[in-house]
């Protein structure tokens, strides 16, 4: 008799093991996952921008997909960390700082390819009164670019980024035209020291924000700047706001990626003349996808061969490009983000 009920006890322990694993499987297997973006243009067009992939990768997994903007990439990096959100879309920084919060939770899934680089670059820009103080010549239909020489302006067709008035994927030479019939201004660029920000008003993105703000107050830093006293800035929280602020005149100068410009361009077609780059940030590396820990290494991969599968259509590379310019996908290291862990250090960040 005792063996029985021995026996039984074993036979309900294994019954409650099943059960939860079965559990563990619902979590690393999921049939819904949330997808979450932080806001590089504003939130409220980012929202729509977004539905089409949520769409496609719906389709692909067989799972309802919703997409949600969180409010800044603070919002996103607890969200993933605590389990509120499946997949992030991050920024170098807002990767690091979620890696580091919560290095048991979040795997790193995939890093962006923009026009064939894994890197990109932020840029700065200003009004064109004040490029006229500052800037070396008068601004011209032009690029900045980083060279084994340094800093260069280039002719357009040179860069891998599209800038501002021409067609996405034409190579930087197809002139765009709206959908009204409207032309778009070419962007402008000229080149002036940063030691010249010295005493203007700035607009930067997020604090958070790799090249709309960690960089480039990096590169002042580098420079001897006193951030509080030297400059009057403030953080606008996004790419767009900030080309607007000095678009508007309200901020002298500012900092976005390289060339958000683009993103307001229905609005102000001639936002490439009145916002005139001047200077860029040394080389980034893209953004990334980081995913819930717990997700299975099998869905991990379903879901990075959706992306990738939705990509190869010309709806994917349409999308992708309005939500983030993203032409391709590839896999990453965490390594690879050292350089923007020490760039947070310095800045403080991690605090």
């Amino acid at each position: 008799m005792k063996l029985k009920k021995l026996l039984a006890l074993f036979a309900a322990l294994a019954i409650v093991a099943a059960a939860c694993g079965g559990d563990d499987d619902a979590d690393a297997n999921p049939d819904k996952i949330t997808f979450g973006f932080i806001p590089s243009e504003r939130a409220e067009t980012l929202q729509d921008d977004i539905q089409p992939i949520m769409a496609a990768l719906s389709d692909e997994l067989g799972i309802e997909v919703e997409g949600i903007v969180t409010a800044d990439y603070n919002g996103l990096v607890v969200a993933l960390g605590t389990g509120q959100v499946d997949v992030g879309a991050f920024g170098p920084v807002g990767y690091v700082q979620a890696k580091d919060q919560y290095a048991d939770e979040i795997d790193l899934l995939l890093k962006s390819v923009r026009f064939g680089a894994p890197t990109y670059h932020g840029q700065w820009f200003a009004t064109p009164e004040v490029a006229a103080e500052i800037c070396d010549s008068a601004p011209v239909e032009a690029a900045l670019d980083n060279t084994e020489d340094g800093v260069a302006l280039m002719d357009v067709t040179e860069v891998l980024a599209t800038q501002v008035g021409k067609t996405s994927g034409s190579g930087n030479t197809e002139a765009e035209v709206l959908e009204d019939g409207t032309p778009v201004d070419p962007g402008l660029a000229c080149m002036a020291s940063l030691e010249d920000v010295k005493g203007y008003k700035v607009a930067f993105g997020s604090a958070t924000s790799t090249s709309a703000s960690v960089y480039p107050r990096l590169q002042l830093l580098d420079l001897g700047f006193d951030l509080d006293n030297d400059i009057d800035f403030s953080y606008l929280g996004s790419h767009d706001d900030a080309v607007l602020a000095v678009y508007t005149g309200d901020f002298d100068i500012g900092a976005s990626f390289d060339d958000a410009r683009r993103n307001v361009r229905t609005e102000h077609a001639d936002v490439g003349s009145k916002v005139v780059v001047f200077n860029i940030t040394a080389e980034i590396p893209n953004d990334v996808l980081a995913v819930r820990s717990s997700l299975s290494d099998e869905f991990k991969q379903s879901l990075y061969d959706a992306i990738e599968a939705y990509l190869a259509t010309d709806e994917g590379k349409e999308a992708f490009d309005e939500v983030y310019e993203w032409s391709a996908i590839t896999t990453a290291e965490d390594s690879e983000f050292d350089i923007v862990r020490d760039a947070v250090d310095k800045l403080g960040l991690t605090e």
